[in-house]
């Protein structure tokens, strides 16, 4: 043999983290917000989720409890025929942190995670400071996708997805 060795690469990992369409106004809400639902807008930004994420592998999709985020996937689910996981990691004023151990899952490689603006503001400052994007690239409206790809649990590139 010769003097050539293989060259080992760490997998990447693929997530789709969707911050959850439009709701009913948290102001005008006098139930508990877990319980908050989705908009007619919102449920019409939820079913063209499922259009706008068809060309992509999804295996699993993972949402925080909260009705809202759950709402916002549940049409992608059915589509693919899977079901819907809920996660208090992701819920709303978990923090980024919950959401990259659920990235670091090897089980989850090209999953759908569904979570909250305070959750996907920190991702977006996270993939800045690491200079995966530049300040002020990409959004984080609701219904809206962030394609992140992860080597060794560190992010390396990330495409926004505007939302439907």
């Amino acid at each position: 043999m010769s003097g050539w060795r293989r060259h080992e690469r760490k997998p990447i990992a693929t997530f789709y983290v969707i911050r959850h369409a439009k709701a009913g106004n948290r102001e005008a809400w006098t139930e508990d917000d877990r319980l908050r639902p989705l908009t007619k807008k919102g449920i019409d930004q939820a079913e063209r989720l499922v259009a706008t994420l068809k060309a992509f592998p999804i295996a699993a999709v993972v949402s925080s409890p909260y009705l809202r985020c759950v709402q916002t996937v549940e049409p992608l689910a059915r589509a693919r025929s899977t079901e819907v996981r809920r996660s208090p990691a992701l819920a709303e004023g978990s923090g980024l942190a919950g959401a990259m151990e659920l990235m670091g899952d090897p089980q989850l490689d090209h999953a759908v995670l569904c979570t909250h603006g305070d959750i996907v503001w920190e991702l977006i400052e996270e993939l800045a400071r690491r200079k995966v994007i530049a300040a002020g690239e990409g959004g984080f409206e609701k219904g809206s996708t962030w394609r992140v790809e992860l080597e060794a649990g560190v992010p390396v590139r990330a495409v926004f997805i505007p939302p439907p």
